[in-house]
């Protein structure tokens, strides 16, 4: 009881730490541009795309947590590192891909199958893994990281979202007004989130 209380308290302070003080968008800008792009896609739900996002994170830890040991004694594994990543969200992706198209009844199956690989094939995803692998996280500390990132990332999009009716003020000059105004304002959440973090966690 004691080892399960310990594992989900170190599950959660990782999910936690990976929504907040190190939110893959706002401290390394990780998937940045695909955030941008479903701001202003009224075709894609940003619910269904953080759903994704998240159900793949989670399984993308334990595919490369065991590729990694794997690659581990191997004298070239710095190189073969992101491949190996890459392959490990691909097949995830592939997995995922295949359980939608035999769900038949399932709601939005369409929409979701679209969502698939714009959720899976994202930055934020193998960057995400990266710094689970590179920092030598446990199997529950990646799990925990990879839904908190998830989550981190759904965060800034609603964050962006809310503030896209500001960001259109005729108050902003022109040649500011669209992405640059939106990049703008990305940047200075960024800066807020590190000074309200400081260096006291760094990863």
């Amino acid at each position: 009881m004691k080892e399960v209380v310990s594992s989900s308290a170190v599950f959660f302070s990782y999910a936690l730490l990976a929504i907040f003080a190190q939110n893959a968008v706002f401290t390394r800008a990780l998937g940045v541009s695909r955030m941008v792009q479903l701001v202003g896609d009224d075709r894609t739900s940003s619910a269904l795309f953080g759903m994704m996002l998240c159900i793949t994170q989670v399984l993308v830890a334990p595919v490369a947590f065991v590729a990694g040991r794997f690659i581990a004694p191997l004298d070239n594994r710095a190189q073969l590192r992101p491949l190996v990543y890459i392959a490990s969200i691909a097949l995830v992706c592939l997995a995922e891909h295949l359980v939608l198209w035999l769900l038949h009844s399932l709601p939005r199956r369409s929409q979701l199958l679209r969502i698939v690989p714009l959720a899976a094939l994202n930055s934020g995803v193998l960057g995400t893994v990266l710094v689970e692998r590179t920092q030598s996280f446990t199997l529950g500390e990646s799990l925990g990281f990879g839904l908190g990132s998830g989550l981190g990332y759904v965060l800034a999009v609603l964050l962006v979202t809310e503030a896209r009716h500001r960001l259109r003020s005729k108050a902003i000059p022109k040649a500011f007004r669209g992405l640059p105004i939106t990049l703008v304002y990305i940047g200075v959440l960024a800066l807020a989130i590190y000074g309200f973090t400081g260096h006291s966690v760094i990863l």
